[in-house]
């Protein structure tokens, strides 16, 4: 279970010792706090935004970035973590530890069995529970690369100090790392035969729950919505009835008039609308492990790297290659689809999440710009309560649990109503100015009292 923890001065690094208290690096405070803050946004203001929602296949809307962002956050701070544990041993310790409270909390907020925040209900039915889900997926690549780190420790250089290019040598590991997994990940995306498939309507909310529909496929290498590996993996892994049940895919041009509204589907929809679909599954958690160990050579180029033009250029030229390769890919060859999670967009998403931190970095740790951003500084140091509370609903449903004779007279609904719906006479603006206003800023308040009290939410 996640820990409340209660620190004089919060710290970065983890360490099984008494060291040295050492300053947080608050770029990265404030791209967690960000990217916390675009979640919040894009999953509440994206039903009215589409825009801003998730892509309902290939392409890459701001939602498409966000998971990506954390990979790459978890990434740099990996170095930063683990530099202080001398032993091999207590590093294991505190990563498997670190995995299962990651892997508690993902099953617990997105397995299912809370319903927030409308539905007054919680418990989630065992044969129909989702395994996977964004803390999950966090956990794997950061359990894969954290012990890839651990266990490599031996051949890289003690020395703090390295050149431009001595930062790839040293760590080469970790690309050899990422290639391996690319090759495979590509070799099982183009390689695996997709047979045609049957599954059941499980959505409750839909008029032909219960229906049993037929997809045919029988290719090979297809990147379409019915027919790509990576479903087929999660279908034969993990069974239909344990996968996301309502995926972006719903919003597909081929599926519904609204488009990329949700909507009621077409009279003649193909079948696989109804069907449900891992956003989170498990090849394509695979390649996102590639976001991750990105992330963990810019936590290396700041741990050896000691001047901030020598960081910056290594960190743009980076940031501008990924891009350009990624676009590249996406014009020529592989498209931009994060429920996928292609190369090209491990590429965009990297380099744009690259120059974002670096840009933050020069504003904050250079120019010494952080009061502009000490709400989303507070948010990314108490990145985990704000999730729980805001991203996954928990506070909404509570007080939704406190209504007057209907469900839908409670205190989240009246606002929304009365002070932001009706003032400005427009249901999308109003809810934009909700989310922005009554969640993201309201929770970047409430983590500045705590950080006030140094009460921190850890994992």
């Amino acid at each position: 279970m996640a820990e409340i923890k209660v620190d004089p001065v919060p710290e970065t690094q983890i360490s099984t010792q008494k060291p040295n208290k050492t300053q947080r690096v608050a770029s990265l405070d404030i791209f967690r706090g960000l990217t916390v803050a675009v979640m919040i946004l894009v999953d509440d203001g994206g039903g009215e935004w589409p825009v801003i929602g998730h892509a309902p296949w290939h392409g890459c809307n701001l939602a498409d970035f966000v998971m990506p962002f954390f990979l790459f956050i978890v990434g740099v701070a990996i170095p930063l973590a683990l530099k202080r544990i001398p032993s091999r041993v207590k590093a294991v310790k505190k990563v498997v530890f670190r995995t299962l409270k990651l892997l508690f909390w993902g099953l617990l907020l997105q397995g299912g069995f809370s319903h927030a925040p409308d539905e007054l209900t919680y418990g989630v039915d065992m044969k129909m529970i989702r395994f996977c889900g964004i803390l999950q997926r966090i956990a794997f690549a950061y359990l894969v690369v954290a012990l890839a780190e651990i266990f490599l420790k031996d051949a890289q250089s003690n020395d703090t100090s390295a050149g431009h290019f001595s930062v790839f040598r040293l760590y080469c590991w970790h690309w050899l790392l990422g290639a391996c997994i690319l090759v495979m990940y590509l070799a099982l995306l183009y390689g695996t035969y997709v047979p045609d498939w049957q599954f059941t309507v499980r959505d409750k909310d839909s008029a032909d729950y219960g229906r049993v529909f037929t997809v045919a496929c029988n290719v090979r290498g297809k990147l379409d919505p019915p027919c790509n590996a990576v479903g087929y993996i999660d279908r034969k892994v993990l069974g239909t009835d344990h996968m996301y049940h309502k995926p972006a895919w719903r919003r597909y041009k081929a599926c519904t008039e609204n488009s990329p509204y949700e909507g009621p589907f077409k009279n003649d929809a193909p079948s696989w609308c109804h069907a449900p679909f891992e956003p989170e599954g498990i090849l394509s958690s695979t390649s996102a492990i590639l976001s991750t160990i990105v992330g963990v050579h810019f936590g290396h180029v700041l741990v050896h790297l000691k001047g901030h033009s020598e960081r910056l250029k290594q960190w743009i030229g980076m940031g501008f290659a990924f891009l350009v390769l990624g676009f590249v890919l996406h014009f020529t060859a592989i498209p931009l689809n994060k429920q996928l999670y292609t190369f090209s967009y491990v590429c965009v998403t990297s380099g744009a999440a690259a120059l974002v931190f670096s840009a933050i970095y020069i504003l904050v740790d250079i120019w010494r710009f952080g009061y502009m951003f000490l709400p989303l500084k507070w948010i990314g140091m108490n990145a985990m309560l704000v999730y729980v509370m805001a991203a996954e609903g928990i506070f909404a449903g509570f007080v939704n649990g406190w209504y007057y004779e209907d469900p839908h007279t409670t205190l989240v609904y009246w606002i929304k109503k009365h002070i932001f719906i009706g003032v400005w006479h427009s249901r999308r603006v109003g809810i934009l100015l909700y989310v922005i206003f009554a969640e993201i800023l309201f929770w970047a308040g409430i983590a500045g009292i705590l950080h006030r009290f140094g009460i921190y939410w850890k994992l």
